[in-house]
């Protein structure tokens, strides 16, 4: 595994979670956790349980994705021959996506809101499950950084568990902390919700400049080989 990819990998998890979609769903079901449990020591541990939850949904997927590529032979010897060259591409093209200069459209999926009363009365381990399910409804940031920036990356080092396990880690460290705050009171969430959607514009913009050059510098030394 490049030792690069390392940070990458966890930058590209908290991306997606503070990302305005995943950030609001991820507040949401805390928040919604918390209105069932009036300990705070035990929403503390519901929101860790849920962040457990995304992290692994997030590691079967990559898991079995890289699993699928690397294990058919006709995939593998593709992968080996042009992986370098389509990484670029695939950078580039997030970063775009990252930058508002492309738009991407991709299928959600959406619970009703008595399946998600049906988990969160099962306690505290409703909410991994709801984890689960929260982790599969990708946006369309959270799919271009998940499949796009994440997944190619991994199969450039090789690597079915470790960056997808790190990536999950990344998506988890924004809402333990939103856990935090919801766990100290509710009426402290929207202002840091502001303040991280700020946050979170310009992160976005410097990743997709970052990706971009990235995949630019990969295009002209693995394509045209000119470094």
């Amino acid at each position: 595994m490049e030792l690069l990819f390392l940070p990458m990998a966890i930058w590209l998890g908290i991306l997606t979670s503070i990302s305005p979609c995943p950030l609001a769903t991820n507040i949401a079901a805390i928040s919604f956790i918390s209105h069932r449990i009036t300990h705070k020591n035990i929403v503390f541990f519901s929101g860790f349980l849920y962040t457990i939850g995304r992290s692994i949904t997030y590691i079967v997927i990559g898991f079995l994705i890289i699993k699928a590529l690397v294990d058919v032979p006709f995939l593998s010897d593709f992968l080996q021959r042009y992986v370098n060259k389509i990484l670029g591409i695939v950078l580039i093209f997030v970063g775009m996506i990252l930058l508002d200069l492309l738009s991407l459209t991709f299928p959600s999926i959406s619970f009703s809101e008595k399946t998600l009363k049906s988990l969160v009365e099962r306690g505290t381990l409703g909410s991994f499950f709801l984890g689960i399910l929260f982790a599969l409804a990708f946006c369309p940031v959270s799919a271009a950084l998940f499949f796009g920036g994440l997944i190619p990356l991994a199969i450039k080092a090789k690597s079915g568990i470790g960056l997808p396990l790190i990536y999950g880690i990344g998506t988890g460290l924004p809402v333990m902390f939103f856990s935090v705050i919801v766990a100290i009171g509710v009426e402290h969430v929207s202002k840091v919700y502001h303040n991280v959607t700020k946050f979170e514009f310009y992160t976005k913009k410097v990743t997709g400049i970052i990706l971009i050059l990235i995949g630019i510098y990969y295009v002209i030394s693995r394509i045209f080989e000119l470094i």
